[in-house]
């Protein structure tokens, strides 16, 4: 495994030497193209984004830890990003080579204070999952209980803070933005706000609690890990195994057992999002689970979102209007959420045709598999390009969008062929 970057000075002095070189491709790209047509600094511009993006991808995904969250993070928010570095920044998702079980075990009787034989009964050397911030371990409690817990690396947390600007700092220099600095301080604010909750296990056990109380109550067939306090900490988290299947193998299952695995995620999501106003905003498939029975299992809660009761009635007013193709109501609940940036410029009939390509899914029956609103969505780009600057990613939405994009994807994936219409309308009523 290639050597990381390990003390808070050499993780500084990568990160600054990053900078320093996106700061100079961009000056050189700019004398470069003072004597260029419209063609060739677009060109140019195109291929200065892959390289730096290709840059940072590469510089953070040496470095285990914050630094690395925080392009996966980014990543996440890709919506502010041009397309080329959104790109390689999503390549941060895939997985992280693991640490070495001594720094692991160390880890362990660290937060729990005792030998981790005395604590559990087995724990397996070998982790089954390797991400940015920790690794996750099988094990077995005293009692027999068969157990996954999650450690996080050694002294992440403590790079956070450092991380994270040196990242705003590049991305800033490279002029990648598409967004004003008010803006971007929000949206930097909240970025670190969720790097925090993810660095720290406790918030994420309250999360999971919350969620499995608010599930089991609604469906016994949505498993939320049940976390084990007492062998827990702020940087480690014990939960029970909830064994299923991935979505690759539940997508060859019988069509009506998709179809039900498919209804029975859209409701999750919706019910979070619209009735308990906290919701599970990673939808990356490898973060569920699926059963024959037509049980999912969701994993992972450490980045939930909270929405405001204001939000969510804005958001319901906003699917009532586009039901409706009331395209004024449709600007006024875009301008409250902050997503417009100026109204009327975009062509009633160009919001019609989007409002049947995005709404098509869950008021039609719809072939998940032969997903035809993306097909005819892409065509749609073409003439809406040059209005595009209309529209402008905002706070309070980027991560409602991100998780309904998500899951449209997992719907995708598990070829669900149905009309989800019935529970579009339980989740958000038709105006009276």
């Amino acid at each position: 495994m290639a050597k990381t970057a390990s003390t808070p000075g050499r993780r500084f002095m990568k990160l600054a030497s990053m900078t320093a070189s996106i700061a100079t491709k961009t000056v050189s790209n700019s004398i470069k193209n003072l004597t260029a047509d419209e063609e060739q600094k677009n060109a140019s511009r195109s291929k200065l984004f892959q390289d730096i993006g290709v840059q940072i991808a590469d510089t953070l995904g040496e470095m285990k830890g914050a630094v690395m969250k925080v392009g996966q993070i980014a990543s996440q928010y890709k919506d502010i990003f041009p397309p080329e570095v959104a790109r390689a920044i999503g390549k941060l998702q895939r997985q992280a080579p693991p640490m070495p079980f001594s720094d692991i075990k160390a880890q362990v009787e660290k937060e729990l204070g005792k030998p981790i034989l005395e604590i559990f009964s087995s724990f397996d050397e070998t982790p089954f999952a390797a991400a940015s911030i920790g690794q996750v371990h099988k094990a077995t409690l005293p009692n027999g209980q068969q157990v996954v817990v999650k450690v996080q690396y050694p002294s992440v947390d403590e790079a956070c803070e450092s991380d994270l600007k040196q990242v705003r700092l590049a991305l800033r220099l490279m002029g990648v933005l598409k967004i004003d600095r008010k803006l971007q301080d929000r949206l930097f604010n909240e970025i670190q706000e969720s790097l925090d909750n993810e660095l720290n296990y406790e918030i994420e056990a309250q999360n999971l609690a919350v969620a499995r109380t608010f599930h089991q109550a609604l469906d016994s067939k949505i498993i939320i890990p049940q976390v084990f306090e007492n062998y827990s900490s702020r940087h480690i988290l014990t939960l029970s195994l909830e064994e299923g299947d991935s979505i690759e193998t539940a997508s060859t299952w019988p069509q009506e057992t998709r179809n039900e695995l498919g209804r029975r995620l859209l409701r999750a999501m919706g019910q979070e999002i619209f009735f308990l106003k906290r919701f599970h905003c990673d939808p990356h498939p490898g973060n569920f689970a699926f059963r024959t029975d037509g049980t999912v299992i969701i994993y992972d809660f450490g980045g939930v979102k909270t929405l405001s009761n204001d939000t969510v009635h804005q958001f319901k007013l906003l699917i009532q209007a586009a039901r409706a193709q009331n395209i004024a109501e449709i600007e006024n609940q875009l301008s409250a959420l902050e997503s417009l940036a100026e109204k009327g410029k975009f062509p009633e009939a160009l919001y019609k045709e989007w409002l049947e390509v995005l709404m098509r899914p869950l008021t039609a029956h719809y072939d998940f598999a032969e997903n035809s609103a993306h097909h005819d969505g892409v065509e749609l780009i073409k003439p809406s390009l040059k209005y595009w600057d209309v529209f402008k990613p905002s706070p309070e939405t980027l991560m409602v969008n991100r998780t309904v994009s998500g899951h449209y994807w997992n719907l995708i994936h598990l070829k669900v062929n149905d009309n989800l219409n019935d529970i579009f309308e339980e989740l958000i009523p038709p105006a009276a």
